[in-house]
């Protein structure tokens, strides 16, 4: 019965796993064994890492889901903050300190054979920022899971991020930083939070209301949500940072591969796999600026989808929006957003004009960086 399943889902979600070495002990092992199929003769630091990760993850997840329940239950104002980038840094560490469990997992790991130093050092950075701003937005959202804040970050799964740096010769060299090579102990994949984004195409009058248009496009991706836990410190509370990548299964060509066309059979896949292949694609040509531009769009169009239905579900009418929603814009990259949020609400909610601007303005707010003309954005 649904009662009895909430009963079993509640007695393992609000009872903390226990904190004693043992139970560490024997969690780090399981996912050892069977997790990664590994035996005392073929482990190294790369799977103890990855085993005493998946195993501090287990906890995190425990925090993770009271966090959003006790936010819905309490239909709370969340905070999201939208940026192109998001400097995490290595997680593992991070949470090992916000849950307080730092000695015992060096103990833990010190009777297997390894030091918690170098396990630590196994992990390598998340590629999903560059500098300062992305340094900020990630200090933003740590500060507010410490805040006991309802706040989400929103950006983009880069799969290479900017580049990795070699010296070959004395000289840089730039090459691709293949940092999802390895599992990620640290993002969930949500298949089932997925959203259709168009591009190009056409408008055509709506058969229903002559006074509408319907944007309809034959180029539609579907963006993908994957969440990673941002834990907070001296609290149960944990944010969270979802990341938009483009599902490509459906875009591969199977008459073209059929017939012997295996580039135009997956040049679909292609064209929506470069969209979140790397951070600031250079913009020195034409390509790169609409590359650039379709990069942010995607970004902006699932975020905005993504809140508009979290709100939906509350059963609030579309101009309570701000009541509850209030959307940090991270400089200029995520600004495409307030476009799309007045497409959403006047195409697909059907607002006025009036309305919906009134319920925009009053959703949004801005973080600038610099005035700088190289710095801001341009599209011709």
């Amino acid at each position: 019965t649904p009662t009895k399943v909430d009963n079993m889902f509640q007695n393992y979600s609000h009872s903390e796993i226990a904190r004693d070495t043992a139970t560490i002990k024997n969690s780090v092992i399981m996912h050892l064994t069977a997790t990664f199929l590994r035996t005392p003769t073929s482990m190294d630091s790369g799977h103890a890492y990855l085993a005493s990760a998946f195993s501090v993850r287990d906890r995190l997840l425990q925090r993770w889901n009271l966090t959003n329940e006790f936010h819905d239950r309490m239909k709370a104002k969340r905070v999201y903050y939208m940026s192109l980038e998001f400097l995490i840094g290595r997680t593992f560490d991070n949470a090992l300190l916000a849950l307080d469990l730092r000695k015992e997992y060096g103990e833990t790991l010190g009777e297997v054979g390894f030091r918690l130093e170098d396990i630590i050092d196994e992990e390598r950075d998340a590629a999903l920022g560059n500098g300062g701003l992305g340094r900020l937005a990630a200090c933003y959202v740590d500060s507010m899971a410490c805040s006991d804040y309802p706040g989400w970050g929103y950006g983009l799964r880069y799969k290479y991020g900017m580049f990795q740096q070699q010296i070959i010769n004395g000289y840089q060299v730039e090459v691709p930083d293949c940092w999802l090579d390895s599992p990620n102990p640290w993002e969930f994949p949500r298949p089932d939070v997925t959203y259709p984004v168009k591009f190009y195409g056409h408008l055509v009058r709506d058969p229903n209301n002559d006074e509408r248009y319907v944007w309809e496009s034959n180029v539609v991706y579907d963006a993908m949500a994957f969440d990673v836990p941002v834990p907070g410190y001296g609290t149960t509370n944990v944010g969270n940072i979802r990341l938009w990548s483009c599902k490509t299964n459906s875009l591969f060509d199977l008459n073209k591969f059929n017939s012997g066309d295996y580039g135009g059979a997956t040049g679909g896949q292609v064209a929506a796999q470069i969209l979140t292949d790397v951070l600031y694609p250079n913009d020195n040509t034409n390509d790169g600026k609409e590359l650039r531009l379709r990069q942010e769009y995607l970004f902006c169009s699932a975020t905005l989808q993504d809140i508009v239905a979290r709100f939906k579900k509350t059963g609030r009418p579309m101009t309570e929006l701000p009541e509850l929603a209030a959307i940090q814009l991270n400089d200029t990259h995520p600004t495409l957003g307030i476009p799309e949020l007045m497409r959403i609400l006047l195409d697909e909610e059907e607002m006025s004009w009036d309305d919906a601007w009134e319920v925009t303005t009053r959703t949004f707010a801005f973080t600038n960086h610099t005035i700088l003309p190289e710095a801001m954005e341009k599209w011709p």
